[in-house]
């Protein structure tokens, strides 16, 4: 064990900054076990075998019984529970959407019973826990058929016959805005779900948000854009834990409570796939923080290009070869793969490095049960709205894997359970953990609390006794987490189970949070940071000032995109603090702070927008001689001059929505007047050289404030080409006379020349609807990353057959206007205010919104048939070719 110490001097200061108290700041660190469990040393991932060497696949259910799945999960026994989505992302049409239960019954390999365990149409998250099989999907309303909202329900099977005792009970209902889901399908909704070691079901919302979503309790709680959102089991104490984010499909969460997921690219618009690691109450950036405004985000690990995330899963099981455990896998259904996310520990956060890992054709999903097995999900071609012939299951093993009959679990013992809870992996230390908090509380709480307290065992046995006896004690279970506290290596996750609930917050003390702001492990300066955030003590505030900012929290210069895809572990404690100071609504000591540490006091006071904010900004500016400050307040004053509107669930951002921030939709609010007053007094007292600062800062805030002025800003000429479609589509080569399945096989067999195939992307009209270069101007959907989404055959047959697969988020549009013109295309680009519509010739039209009478989604795609049939196959495989390398 290594030992790292903080020198005298800083310990000396923290002796005399917490007085008296019992609890000082730790100056020693224990990280070596939690590094070497993410690295380990007998792994060198460049040495590794290609996985066909080490696994075996076997193929168990195809579409004859689990057409079109959407996602799956798996009992610890081995039940395989299988969301079939017969209306998939874009269908609107109800009554086509069940869970599928799969039974090998003498584990033999053959999985003999299929039955239909309940109906639930757009199944998008399966949990089975016990009895209780919990799941999120569509809910329509059975008079009008048109989907009414989203729930996360419980199914209950106690008679054990394998389908579902009655009607879903709701843990929480309205989980996704139900106007999107109407006029689009569950494409941005809200997805996949998975619980923690620390019993809350965690799920991955879409960007469509929510509005009034109701917990079981009657909570009721608005989002506006992605995230993840928490809730007991018991339907209770519904939270936002992040937010930020585009359209994750699912969460993967590891012995350690760290969550991880892999996101969708917004089709050419700066947010690529990215690959997240979460921290509670973070804030990620989408859409109107990501671009302009990174200074004010948790970056994301990595940009991974083009392609669709979706299920996905932390690999902890001892059974599996030590090169493919220990790891985030993650599912991309564009990129047909299974991927391995190798995360490698780095202060407060994490680094990854990602790499290939099984191949499967658009693959949705991913779970393994208690005996070790692995089962993904195939979609296979099933399309935008589903298929009755395509889509499949499989299982993937270790090579030298044998099965173990998963235990009995309700026939053991509180004991027997507490020595589940040493299990050599997740899944049976997660289902012991579920099974011992149905038995007395008293005596579970005293088995979970000597698994805690036993050194002898691996850190992630630890951290389930930890979270099985917080979950038992509430609090009743303080003292002894306090205890555990005091030792260095478990003391992030004592902290972090003492005000992981807020109804069990009334015995927890604030002392030990304000020390461990300082402590010499920066994952427990996390915990104490968010933990003092949950107290809701605002004289933590104090503390929580006292931490640095770095200098790569840099507002990013004005038109060029800031680093939203770069880990910045520095960046991680600072934001968590400013999150923490919002909620205890800290305003007196944040403006007081302006002297002391006014980095962090002025960006948490971005957030405020109290009257009391406003006066402390501008006395602190007038009492100030200090330049820099005084353009920091200025700038802070013109970030709070608007405030985001109220979200009602009405309208969406579309797929590419505006990104320019720091609001989607601002408006102007009680102080706003004031601050207008003193931006436009101090522009008029300033010197020429100083009036383009606030003009400046007014294109950058979108002040909209006319005295300030406006820094001119270069205009991208976008060249409109005549393109006569008719004409193209009307010549007859091979492609025209030929069959698409000719077509199809033809293009497959020539190699092509992507130079030829780049002068036929203009000559042949594509150039008009489609863009290849990030820096572009956004058209229909853009080509730049569409070799790393569709396969050769899928581009041969979508530009065959345009209305066969059209690209999610670029439906043509038929929009009628107020003033009577009437407009069809597709929506390049969308604000609050305004929207940017592209016609077949490629012509844009700007139209306001509130001009608009009528906006009806079209069924076919604004893409003509055809365009191809003048070519010979040569040329259409070299421009198939051209696409392809566009990755």
């Amino acid at each position: 064990m290594t030992k790292i110490r903080i020198p005298i001097l800083s310990t000396l200061l923290l002796s005399l900054l917490f007085g008296c108290s019992k609890y000082k700041p730790a100056t020693t660190l224990d990280n070596d076990e939690l590094k070497a469990y993410f690295s380990p040393a007998n792994v060198d991932p460049s040495n590794i075998p290609a996985d066909s060497t080490l696994l075996d696949m076997t193929n168990i259910a195809g579409p004859d019984i689990v057409p079109s799945p959407a996602c799956l999960a798996v009992s610890p026994n081995g039940e395989i529970f299988v969301g079939v989505d017969m209306m998939g992302s874009l269908g609107k049409e109800p009554g086509k959407g069940s869970i599928v239960k799969l039974i090998d019954r003498d584990n033999d390999g053959v999985y003999e019973t299929h039955i239909e365990f309940a109906k639930a149409d757009n199944p998008r998250g399966i949990m089975p826990v016990g009895d209780q099989v919990f799941v999120l999907h569509t809910v329509f309303n059975e008079t009008t058929g048109e989907a009414e909202r989203m729930d996360l329900v419980e199914f209950v099977d106690k008679d054990h016959d394998g389908v579902a005792d009655g009607p879903a009970n709701p843990l929480i209902k309205n989980i996704c805005s139900p106007e999107s889901l109407r006029s689009r399908g569950t494409d941005h909704a809200t997805n996949g779900i998975r619980m923690g070691i620390d019993g809350w079901i965690y799920v991955a919302v879409g960007d469509f948000g929510f509005h009034e979503a109701e917990d079981r309790s009657g909570k009721k709680m608005t989002m506006l854009g992605g995230g993840i959102v928490r809730v007991r089991p018991d339907g209770t104490e519904m939270e936002v834990y992040a937010h930020g984010t585009r359209n994750i499909y699912d969460v993967a969460i590891d012995p350690f409570m760290n969550i991880y997921t892999r996101g969708n690219t917004n089709d050419g618009g700066g947010w690529n796939i990215r690959f997240i690691h979460y921290v509670q109450s973070g804030e990620y950036g989408y859409p109107s923080l990501f671009k302009n405004f990174t200074d004010e985000i948790i970056p994301a690990l990595a940009d991974l290009g083009g392609g669709s995330g979706t299920g996905s899963y932390f690999m902890d099981d001892d059974r599996w070869p030590a090169e493919f455990n220990h790891v985030p896998m993650m599912a991309d259904w564009g990129r047909s793969q299974l991927f391995i996310h190798r995360v490698t520990m780095d202060g407060p956060g994490f680094t990854q490095q990602d790499e290939r890992f099984i191949k499967l054709s658009q693959i949705t999903d991913v779970d393994v049960d208690g005996s070790g097995r692995m089962f993904l999900a195939a979609w296979d071609g099933a399309g935008y709205k589903g298929s009755p012939e395509k889509g499949y299951v499989v299982k993937v093993v270790p090579k030298d894997w044998t099965y173990e009959a998963f235990p009995d679990l309700k026939a053991a013992s509180v004991a027997e359970l507490g020595e589940l809870l040493k299990a050599g992996n997740s899944v049976t230390r997660f289902h012991a953990q579920q099974e011992l908090l149905k038995r007395p509380l008293d005596e579970v709480a005293m088995e979970a609390l000597k698994i805690a307290q036993d050194k002898t065992l691996p850190l992630q046995n630890r951290v389930a006794g930890i979270f099985t006896y917080a979950q038992a004690a509430c609090t009743n279970g303080v003292e002894e987490l306090l205890k555990l506290s005091e030792e260095d290596k478990i003391r992030e996750f004592a902290l972090r189970a003492l005000t992981d609930r807020k109804s069990c917050l009334s015995n927890v003390p604030e002392e030990p949070f304000l020390a461990a702001v300082h402590d010499a492990n920066p994952r427990v300066q996390v915990a104490a940071i968010v933990g003092l955030g949950r107290l809701g003590k605002k004289d933590a505030a104090k503390t929580l000032l006292e931490i640095n900012v770095p200098a790569s929290a840099k507002i990013p210069q004005p038109g060029i995109e800031g680093p939203h895809a770069t880990p910045n572990s520095d960046i991680i404690l600072p934001h968590l603090a400013v999150k923490s100071l919002v909620e205890l609504d800290a305003v007196d000591a944040t403006v007081e702070a302006i002297r002391t540490n006014p980095k962090l006091a002025l960006w948490t006071l971005r957030y405020m927008h109290d009257p009391k904010a406003v006066e402390g900004l501008m006395n602190a500016y007038e009492g100030s001689s200090d330049q820099e400050l005084k353009d920091e307040i200025l700038s802070t004053l013109a970030r709070l001059y608007m405030e985001e509107a109220p979200y009602d669930g009405s309208w969406w951002w579309s797929t590419r929505p505006d990104t320019h921030g720091p609001y989607y939709k601002g408006i102007t609010w009680d102080s706003s007047d004031k601050i207008k007053t003193f931006l436009v007094q101090e522009f008029e007292k300033s010197n020429p050289s100083k009036k383009n600062f606030f003009a400046g800062l007014n294109d950058r805030n979108r002040l909209e404030i006319s005295e300030l002025g406006t820094v001119s800003e270069e205009v991208i000429i976008e060249e409109n080409p005549q393109v006569d479609f008719e004409a193209i589509k009307n010549k007859k080569g091979q492609v025209g006379e030929s069959s698409i399945e000719d077509v199809i096989l033809a293009v497959a067999a020539i190699k092509g020349d992507p130079v030829k195939g780049k002068a036929l992307f203009t000559s042949q009209g594509c150039i008009a609807c489609h863009s290849i270069e990030k820096g572009d101007v956004m058209k229909g959907p853009f080509m730049g990353q569409i070799g790393s989404i569709m396969n050769r055959d899928q581009i041969t047959e979508s530009i065959m057959k345009p209305n066969a697969s059209i690209s999610q988020g670029f439906a043509s549009f038929m929009i009628d206007t107020k003033d009577g013109d009437t407009y069809m295309g597709f929506i390049t680009a969308e604000s609050a205010d305004e929207l940017t519509l592209r016609d077949i010739t490629g012509k844009a039209t700007t139209i306001q919104k509130n001009n608009i009478r009528s906006r009806k989604e079209m069924e076919n795609s604004i893409m003509p048939a055809g365009l191809a049939n003048s070519l010979s196959f040569e040329e259409l495989a070299s421009l198939v070719t051209y696409l392809q390398q566009q990755k």
